[in-house]
């Protein structure tokens, strides 16, 4: 009786985190109106359905791959890398999108006087997180 208990508690503790963070996601994307900015600076404005429906089934197919342990049985290298590079791109658009639409940078710029440097800070940001993100995944992971 006490090991069914734990497993209760431990199912419904993974449970409430999995909704808290699927919540918070979700809050994120709908009250800040990422997708539809995302889909704005693509220039694919008419196809932001497209955008909602591939967070969503991504979002379902990966933790159903993941809650089932699913394998796809090739070497890790290449398909790795290529899920890496969409996952990076995906981020890094979805933060682009997040900058844009709560105004960062401009109000940045203008109250530390580096507007006239804002292509070089938007660069800067740029290559630190990618040489950071290689550095992790190059070096520090081996």
């Amino acid at each position: 009786m006490n090991e069914l208990m734990t497993r209760v508690v431990v199912l419904f503790i993974g449970l409430s985190g999995g909704v808290a963070v699927g919540s918070g996601m979700v809050a994120l994307l709908v009250i800040l109106d990422l997708i539809p900015r995302l889909a704005q600076l693509a220039r694919a404005y008419r196809h932001a359905v497209w955008f909602e429906t591939a967070i969503v089934f991504g979002s379902v197919f990966w933790s159903l791959a993941d809650f089932f342990g699913w394998k796809a049985g090739l070497p890790a290298t290449y398909p790795l890398m290529l899920v890496g590079l969409l996952d990076g791109m995906f981020v890094g658009m979805l933060a682009a999108a997040l900058t844009e639409v709560i105004n960062v940078l401009p109000i940045m710029a203008k109250r530390l006087h580096l507007s006239r440097y804002m292509l070089g800070l938007v660069m800067a940001m740029v290559l630190g997180k990618t040489v950071g993100s290689l550095f992790e995944w190059l070096i520090y992971q081996w």
